[in-house]
């Protein structure tokens, strides 16, 4: 048993790499080329394979911390020590008489050049190992037939089922041609294109200065160091499969690594959303949370009109009408803008049912316009406004379930024991929805002093935010304007609304023949997530009795 130190191997350049994941843990047993840690740089990511097999001692890094080539990562306790180090010695020895078969050609010279120094020639590029993978798919060419390059520069990016990676410029030279393109897939082997390299006799001459004897000694050590960076080559591809799936692609044509390919899919982004700023467009994990920051606020603000766009619904087009005939655009009043949103917004969140029914108003009618003279004493104006909102404040404490509202944590009910109704009042500056509050306690002259001040508020724009809030239910009436029916839209957090139609006298049958009578239309729409079908009959048929009958009222 033998105390290794295991550490950072080349990264093709790179420096101080951020540590995204730790995969083993002290006393893990790993075999030689599993995943230790993983690193990201600013081209690549790439798992850092174990160079022998072992138990692991310790981990010297954690996640979030930076590296660099030669960093310790920590200790494995490994067997067969002396067949390592065999290894280890034979290595040089090879490289040794390679070296001694290049020295046979080049002539010492002053200044240590050879008579080979500067000759170019071309040299084809091909994909490197990709660690089992296959038929990855070619995303980005990184440079174009022309362009100098330096040792480990980025020649195009690949992306397979599990990591993207960058293949490094394996010299220093010139791109003579790129056999890839956008899209193609390639293996290991395949080839990318064609580069033009100048020899370095006289970098090479002054290396192999030293004695032969010597060298042996001198890398013996680094050896065993020097291992695992010839098996990490190419630096961005993972080496094997791996416990931790750590990039699950959300969009395969966009340039962003594992990590942050995890936390797209655990935040439910689809990456290609997503506005790059990283090097080389890459997606951050900066970008993500500035994306998620950006679609919280517009569903907090409900988008003016592009109410929906953050849960899939498409953006209406948009359309030159100017060339269809004259047209003027105007800006839209703040009231108006405010109406769009809440509507759009409670018609997306609310699961609306109307339910539709007709109010036999004969002897109301008769009875209010018999108290007119009375009324106009008083200095009110009896309409039937009062009589729908006493009606309709009966109505919610006979059937409580609509005098209810839905927590915003989706899991309570809030019912209330007061009864407030908002009354929709028709301005030159849009639909605004003040408040009567008490309905239920006051008399029929009071709602009806009450409605009129508050519809008077609303048209000269007086109204108080206050004035328009805390409604447990909504009228809509569109009296004398006209229509037969309509389906009004629930006003969240209230669970339902009366739509009130044009009066109209209506045969009806009485069992013996048919007689005339004032039809009042009625429409309940209602939150199907608070109220069922069997509340809202309740509720349609006790409003529909007792606008039919008001001494009701007194029971």
């Amino acid at each position: 048993m033998a105390k290794q130190v295991i550490k950072v191997p080349d990264l093709g350049g790179a420096d101080q790499v951020d540590v995204i994941e730790i995969t083993v843990a002290a006393g893990d047993t790993v075999a030689e080329e599993d995943s230790l840690i993983v690193v990201e740089g600013d081209k690549a990511s790439m798992d850092v394979p174990s160079p022998y097999a072992g138990k692991i001692l310790s981990i010297s890094v954690s996640e979030g911390d930076k590296v660099s080539e030669g960093d310790v990562i920590g200790e494995i306790e490994t067997e067969a020590e002396g067949e390592e180090e065999e290894k280890a010695e034979a290595e040089p020895e090879e490289k040794t008489s390679e070296q001694e078969k290049a020295e046979e050609k080049p002539v010492e010279t002053t200044g240590g050049e050879t008579s080979e120094a500067g000759e170019e020639k071309e040299e084809s590029i091909t994909v490197p190992d990709l660690g089992g993978a296959d038929q990855v798919d070619v995303i980005e060419i990184c440079v174009k037939p022309g362009d100098e390059v330096a040792e480990g520069d980025s020649l195009v990016v690949l992306e397979g089922d599990k990591a993207s990676m960058d293949v490094p410029s394996p010299t220093s030279g010139t791109v003579v041609s790129i056999a890839v393109k956008e899209g193609d897939k390639v293996s290991a082997g395949d080839d990318l294109g064609v580069l033009k390299v100048v020899s370095s006799g006289a970098a090479k001459q002054s290396v192999e200065e030293k004695p032969a004897e010597e060298k042996p000694k001198e890398k013996e050590a680094p050896a065993k160091e020097e291992k695992p960076a010839e098996t990490a080559e190419p630096p961005a591809a993972p080496q094997k499969d791996h416990q931790v799936e750590r990039d699950l692609t959300v969009s395969a044509e966009v340039y962003a690594g594992p990590a942050v390919r995890k936390l797209a899919r655990e935040l439910g982004v689809t990456l290609n959303k997503v506005k790059p700023t990283g090097p080389r467009s890459r997606v951050t994990k900066d970008d993500l949370h500035a994306y998620i920051k950006e679609q919280v606020k517009k569903s907090e603000s409900g988008g003016a009109l592009g109410v929906g766009a953050g849960i899939g619904i498409a953006k209406m087009p948009e359309v030159d009408f100017g060339q269809f005939g004259p047209v003027t655009a105007e800006p839209m009043s703040k009231i108006h803008k405010l109406t769009a949103a809440n509507m759009a917004r409670n018609w997306l969140n609310v699961p609306h049912v109307t339910q539709f029914d007709d109010a036999d108003i004969t002897e109301l009618e008769e009875f209010r316009k018999s108290m007119k003279a009375e009324a106009e004493k008083r200095g009110v104006r009896l309409t039937p406004v009062p009589f729908l909102l006493k009606a309709a404040a009966a109505a919610l404490r006979a059937e409580p379930s609509f005098n209810v509202s839905l927590h915003n944590d989706g899991e309570h009910i809030v019912r209330k024991d007061y009864v407030h109704i908002g009354m929709a009042v028709d301005t030159p500056k849009g639909l605004m929805v003040p408040v009567i509050r008490d309905v239920d306690r006051k008399g029929l002259y009071e709602l009806a002093e009450e409605a009129s001040e508050m519809a008077l508020k609303a048209r000269d724009g007086k109204l108080k935010p206050r004035d328009m809030q805390g409604a447990c239910f909504t009228i809509s009436s569109l009296g004398a304007i006209g229509g037969t029916g309509f389906t009004p839209i629930v006003n969240a957090p209230e669970v339902g609304i009366l739509g009130v139609s044009k009066l109209s006298v209506q045969p009806v049958w009485n069992g013996k023949e048919f007689v005339p009578r004032q039809m009042l239309p009625l429409a309940l729409s209602y939150d199907h997530r608070a109220v069922n079908g069997s509340d809202a009959g309740r509720f349609m048929t006790y409003l529909v009795n007792v606008l039919g009958d008001v001494r009701r009222l007194l029971l």
